[in-house]
């Protein structure tokens, strides 16, 4: 049940996005990606399309960003659907500074677990890069997981459509009573078609939790409204979708 509230959730942010375009700026896309697992034993992957949706609306002095996302994953022979949805909170505090704190909720597989993410995050815009920083705390209803990640995301611009990110965080992982150490790291690029509301974009990132390696390359097509890539940085429509801090955290 908490699947389908997170997905109805997400479909609502994500279609209902565009329908605030006079006032916002956002973007929905489709994405393609296929992790790789490598536990040292044995190896597997999986097929994940995705498609997601955000929007970043001014009220009053503040910004709310809202993110939505549904995934179809097919792995080890079997299928499923997940939903997830998040809320950010920022406010620029000087002329070239936001920040703010956020809310996300990612539901896992068809059963009743669903993993929750608070915390703070922060952005500096220059000239031609946007820097973000995020603390952020995540459990879950039913499993006894406590997650804390400390991380940063740098995105520059080659030009004024093409935009180039990496970014890394740390995560310490409390299992069940084991305490696990993970790292994740990865690159990304995203280019707008000129002239177009278009844009496609690649990444790959790499996550190392203990005896567990994750590999993923994503591909895929987004259509922004409001603004172009630049645009959504500045506006606040850019928090919990290109940046890497938040790969093990949520949305």
């Amino acid at each position: 049940m908490k699947t389908i509230l997170l997905a109805s959730a997400a479909a609502a942010t994500l279609f209902a996005a565009p329908a605030f375009a006079q006032d916002a700026i956002g973007s929905v896309g489709v994405t393609y990606s296929n992790p790789s697992f490598d536990t040292g034993a044995d190896d597997a992957d999986a097929d994940v399309w995705t498609v997601d949706g955000t929007v970043a609306l001014p009220a009053a002095d503040w910004t709310v960003t809202l993110n939505g996302a549904i995934d179809y994953t097919k792995a080890y022979g079997e299928e499923d659907t997940t939903g997830a949805a998040a809320a950010h909170l920022t406010k620029m505090w000087a002329s070239d500074v936001r920040a703010g704190a956020f809310v996300a909720a990612n539901g896992i597989g068809t059963g009743n677990d669903t993993i929750w993410t608070v915390g703070a995050e922060a952005q500096k815009y220059l000239s031609n890069a946007t820097l973000t920083g995020q603390v952020a705390y995540t459990t879950s209803d039913d499993s006894d997981a406590d997650i804390w990640t400390v991380g940063g995301d740098a995105a520059f611009y080659v030009m004024p459509n093409l935009r180039l990110n990496a970014g890394v965080s740390y995560n310490n992982v409390d299992l069940a009573g084991s305490d696990l150490d993970a790292w994740t790291y990865g690159v990304g690029a995203e280019y707008e078609i000129e002239n177009t509301p278009f844009s496609v974009g690649a990444s790959y990132t790499r996550a190392d939790i203990d005896s567990l390696d994750v590999d993923t390359w994503s591909l895929g097509v987004r259509y922004s409204f409001g603004g172009g890539l630049q645009a959504r940085d500045r506006a606040g429509a850019s928090l919990g979708v290109t940046s890497i801090v938040s790969a093990l955290g949520g949305l």
